[in-house]
């Protein structure tokens, strides 16, 4: 197992969580009563993209980050990625965080598995901070934090060899290896079959310094190329004309961890192809993807009625409830310690299938009666966690 793992994947995933929230809040404001009192504001989705990014990209947070050390359970992961969401005026209630983990680690598992080699883990990684950028860079701070990062990920990683990207690679996807969750954007797309295992392309651009399949040579004793054989590969390859930029900017080549939930371009549509013209991709495009919105939606179809309901007292806090399972997340259901009792609270509750959340939470109730954690595992990431609440 390797020890500089961590902060791939947290950032990685946080990336993908910052692509998801940034998405249902904007589709929210769309869809929102633009004459009722309280109404989500597209202020208060900066807010939250702002706050969120902050915390994650804290200097005292990434160096505790970067430290080398072993890898998170899930369980540890969840929590550390339910205070960084929860960084901002916004909460999610478990259920809506439990959709929203395996949405995003189901994203990022794509993205190992089609990373066409083991040190375009940190191309990914660079994909995902560019795209974070563009979506506060009407914050100068916020970038200058951002752009940090990537140095000290520059100067952390550039210098590792294959064999510890490849140990890296396989660390990931001994994590991820029982994950198999169905997505719909995956499944419409046909890049995952029913059963949750990617469908991996016979065809495409190879791994950069990498000739293309097909070629058989024979060499003598004396080390010279003596008959060369050529074989039916299976699938159409291409040569990798470059590499993807390990800079703090340039051309990163591959659209694997770029924002998936912005409409793609003819050459986007599949995200493991890499750009052949020296155009940079978009970063963000903050137009909805019909087919990415479809897994998203699956929180709204869960809502309901999507009603909007305001407090007489208002300040800047507010909780959003896309899935309330809970007795106390109903109604104003703000638990005590997290926002003032004068917060905002936006309630999206499923009141058209309360049976249903009914069974929900028992199921869920007997998933938890199931065993407490280890003492070592409730202790893994108490740093991490203690540093999140100091920010």
């Amino acid at each position: 197992m390797s020890q500089r793992t961590l902060p791939l994947l947290i950032i990685n995933l946080g990336g993908e969580m910052i692509y998801i929230l940034d998405q249902r809040l904007r589709a929210q404001d769309e869809h929102d009563d633009k004459t009722q009192r309280g109404r989500w504001t597209d202020d208060d989705r900066k807010r939250v993209m702002n706050d969120i990014v902050a915390t994650m990209f804290n200097k005292a947070f990434l160096e505790e980050l970067l430290r080398p050390q072993d890898l998170y359970s899930h369980r540890a992961l969840r929590t550390v990625l339910t205070r960084l969401a929860h960084a901002s005026i916004m909460r999610l209630n478990p259920a809506s965080m439990d959709k929203l983990y395996d949405l995003m680690t189901m994203a990022f598992k794509y993205q190992i598995v089609l990373c066409p080699r083991p040190q375009d883990l940190l191309v990914i990684t660079f994909n995902h901070t560019d795209t974070i950028k563009e979506l506060v860079k009407d914050n100068p701070s916020l970038v200058n934090q951002i752009n940090e990062a990537q140095r000290q990920l520059i100067e952390v990683y550039t210098p590792l060899s294959d064999g510890e990207f490849q140990l890296i690679r396989h660390t990931l996807l001994v994590l991820f290896q029982d994950m198999q969750i169905r997505v719909s954007i995956f499944l419409k797309e046909n890049i995952q079959n029913p059963n949750g295992h990617f469908v991996l392309q016979t065809s495409g651009p190879v791994p950069y310094g990498f000739e293309v399949p097909g070629l058989i040579r024979c060499f003598n004793a004396k080390g010279r190329d003596v008959r060369k054989t050529r074989f039916p590969s299976g699938g159409s390859y291409t040569r990798a004309v470059r590499q993807g930029s390990f800079d703090l900017s340039g051309d990163r080549v591959t659209f694997l961890g770029t924002n998936m939930y912005g409409t793609p371009s003819s050459e986007e549509k599949d995200p493991s192809t890499t750009s052949n013209s020296k155009r940079k991709p978009k970063q963000a495009d903050t137009t909805p993807n019909p087919l990415a919105t479809e897994e998203l939606n699956l929180l709204a179809k869960l809502m309901g009625g999507m009603e909007v309901q305001k407090l007489s007292n208002v300040d800047a806090g507010f909780k959003v409830n896309l899935l309330a399972l809970d007795l106390e997340e109903e109604g104003i259901g703000i638990s005590e310690g997290t926002v003032h009792q004068s917060s905002r609270v936006i309630n999206i509750q499923a009141t058209q299938d309360q049976l249903a959340s009914t069974e929900l939470a028992r199921i869920a109730g007997e998933f938890d009666e199931g065993g407490s954690p280890t003492e070592g595992s409730r202790n893994k990431g108490d740093d991490l966690l203690a540093m999140m609440d100091e920010l």
